[in-house]
């Protein structure tokens, strides 16, 4: 609700203080950190039974967060990197309260309703994984709703005030946090209707995706050997090796057949031979029968 209607209103009260922060050399980074800090001390103090105390440890994990960004936008260091940051603290946060509620739930004896804050914690990551997606698909209208993390963690701090209020807030947290995610998927299922449109640099890395695969399917196919049948070559057998063995098959082939003619030559040489020598001694025997007459 606040980032949907209220966002530039919160925006115009926010940045003045976020350049003082800055100013006073506070870092966008640091804040992201602290809030991760006060909520795992939020989580202790709640998880040991002190919910009382939960409440001002929430108010100090929800501050951190609704000023890191004016400070990023007054010191000029607003970022990809920043905003990563800061969305996987966020996730990291909402996990350690809702860790620190189950925890208070079963220490005092009802661990069948530690399904609760469970339950919540999925719907939430729901929330956030729904805006995300929609946003990397070029669709904007998966913000807002009547249950967003501002919004939650008011409730969950309305529930810290009393034991006998945290498990009807818990339901009605649940409840309203289903009611934003349906709205969301309803808006988002509406907007896209149409074929997927790539922003930014999804665009331009999708020839390279295509290339990368056409690349990997013919190294595939050289590995496994699929060629026509016919070819000689065995199954999953490496083209490469196909053809060093077809090859060598050649060579081998070649050899031979020198090999036999070099032979046949050797063979013919020694038969011309012989028959000379066999005309020789037939005209030295003739010679020495005239000699006498």
């Amino acid at each position: 609700m606040f980032d949907g209607r209220w966002r530039d209103r919160v925006d115009r009260r926010t940045t003045p203080v976020g350049k003082r922060l800055v100013r006073l050399g506070v870092t966008a980074d640091v804040l992201t950190a602290s809030g991760l800090v006060f909520a795992v001390a939020t989580a202790v103090a709640v998880g040991t039974g002190h919910l009382l105390l939960g409440v001002p440890l929430l108010i100090l994990t929800g501050v951190p967060d609704l000023f890191d960004g004016p400070v990023a936008k007054a010191a000029g260091t607003a970022s990809m990197r920043g905003a990563f940051f800061d969305s996987v603290t966020d996730r990291v946060s909402d996990a350690v309260l809702m860790g620190g509620v189950m925890w208070y739930l079963v220490s005092t004896g009802r661990g069948h309703l530690a399904v609760l804050p469970l339950a919540v914690l999925g719907v939430s990551s729901l929330i956030s994984y729904q805006r995300a997606k929609a946003e990397a698909l070029g669709i904007t209208v998966a913000r807002g709703g009547i249950m967003e993390r501002a919004e939650r963690m008011i409730l969950l701090g309305v529930g810290f005030l009393a034991s006998w209020l945290l498990v009807p807030v818990l339901w009605a947290l649940l409840g309203l946090t289903l009611l934003t995610a349906s709205g969301r998927f309803v808006r988002v299922w509406q907007a896209a209707d149409g074929p997927v449109r790539p922003t930014g640099d999804a665009h331009r890395a999708a020839p390279a995706r295509r290339r990368s695969v056409r690349v990997e399917s013919r190294w595939r196919a050289w590995r496994e050997g699929s060629v026509p049948r016919g070819t000689g070559v065995r199954a999953g057998e490496p083209l490469g090796r196909w053809r060093s063995r077809r090859q060598e098959a050649l060579a081998s082939r070649t050899g031979r057949a020198l090999r036999a003619r070099r032979s046949e030559q050797r063979m013919g040489g020694r038969s011309s031979r012989s028959v000379g020598a066999r005309g020789t001694s037939a005209r030295g025997s003739g010679a020495s029968r005239r000699l006498p007459d």
